[in-house]
């Protein structure tokens, strides 16, 4: 059963993940970026505003303020009120979970209001796939607008995001695959571009859907206000990052871990090590990225200067919530996170899995 919390901040703090017990997390000033002189101005209290979920991954808003939120096990779509009202939208039939794999993804059309049109991004049996559906009172019209994504029981992307362009993008992982990465015939390892129906978007580099490659493994995508794309990417033993990304950008996976000076690849600007991090969700808000840690069991505050350039990470709530996956921001201006401790790497707490809301 869901249930609604009484909307107080979270006292209890998330036990390490057994995955991780044996690591010692590095101080949070050991986040490697060029140095900018943008500060990090303090975050506020999260409140929790929903829980027991199980593996919220993914969270998009609808034009009158309510959340759409994915379960990446249950295969659950989930509709949350700014109350903390939730109820069930459906069950996604053709969802196979496995491992890292699930129901992931979800975005709204940008004109919602019209065409009534949410896409979700979702392990089938076969492949990882874009389904579009037609949401009034239940979801109906399925129709699979890209499919053969490579699927694998680690390293599946999922994140679906519609750009200020219109055109929606889609991370996808190498599914453990390293090679695929750089293979531009592949989907894999890739950040994606296209159109509604699936289609190549105007202006793609490579007359497919691909937009940017050389990626290893990218849960997050978020857009500041001038239009710049940035993304969040698992990094393998040494280093996370973060990326600005580039039409036609090499982002050098898996030659590449962390800042590599190639000139055929681009850098990250930021990178942490993985004990750190392990990237998922991103949001932009009030003058900074704001980025789920995984592994790193703390929510990383990225100040960004007015030309895009990256200032010295903050790291909050560092252990108290465990694992937080989902970030996005509200239309009221506020941040809804995720927690994740109930994906099999964590150590769940009563009431976990929530959704917290921060007021940047």
């Amino acid at each position: 059963m869901i249930r609604m919390s009484r909307l107080a901040p979270i006292l209890a703090t998330a036990a390490v993940a057994a995955l991780v017990a044996s690591c010692s997390a590095a101080p949070a000033d050991t986040a490697r970026t060029p140095a900018s002189g943008v500060a990090a101005a303090p975050a506020g209290e999260p409140r929790t505003l929903v829980e027991d979920l199980a593996v919220p991954w993914g969270i998009a808003f609808l034009p009158g303020g309510d959340a759409l939120v994915t379960e990446r096990d249950t295969a659950r779509l989930l509709r949350v009120t700014a109350a903390g009202k939730v109820t069930e939208v459906g069950e996604i039939g053709d969802v196979r979970p496995d491992g890292e794999g699930g129901l992931m993804g979800v975005a709204v059309s940008p004109g919602f209001g019209k065409d009534h049109l949410v896409f979700l991004y979702l392990t089938s049996a076969r492949d990882n796939r874009i389904v579009r559906y037609r949401y009034d009172r239940g979801l109906t019209d399925a129709t699979v607008i890209l499919d053969g994504i490579p699927k694998g029981s680690i390293h599946n992307g999922g994140r679906l995001a519609f750009g200020p362009d219109g055109y929606l993008y889609a991370t996808t992982g190498e599914t453990g695959e390293r090679d695929l990465a750089q293979d531009r015939g592949s989907l894999a390892g890739k950040i994606l571009r296209m159109t509604a129906d699936g289609r190549p978007a105007p202006g793609n580099p490579f007359r497919n859907v691909v937009w940017s490659y050389g990626h290893r493994n990218v849960q997050g995508l978020a857009w500041d206000p001038s239009g710049r794309l940035y993304a969040s990417e698992f990094g393998s033993s040494s280093f996370d990052e973060i990326n600005l990304i580039r039409k036609g950008g090499n982002y050098g996976w898996p030659e590449v871990e962390g800042a590599g000076g190639a000139p055929r690849f681009i850098d990250p600007v930021v990178t942490w090590s993985t004990d750190e991090a392990s990237p998922s969700g991103m949001a932009y808000a009030d003058g900074s990225l704001w980025v789920g840690a995984l592994r790193g069991r703390r929510l990383w505050q990225i100040p960004l200067a007015a030309d895009g350039t990256a200032g010295v990470p903050a790291a909050r709530f560092e252990g108290r919530y465990g694992r937080l996956r989902a970030v996005a921001a509200a239309p009221d201006g506020s941040l809804w996170i995720g927690t994740s401790n109930r994906d099999g790497r964590g150590s769940p707490t009563p009431g976990d899995d929530r959704i917290l809301v921060l007021t940047p």
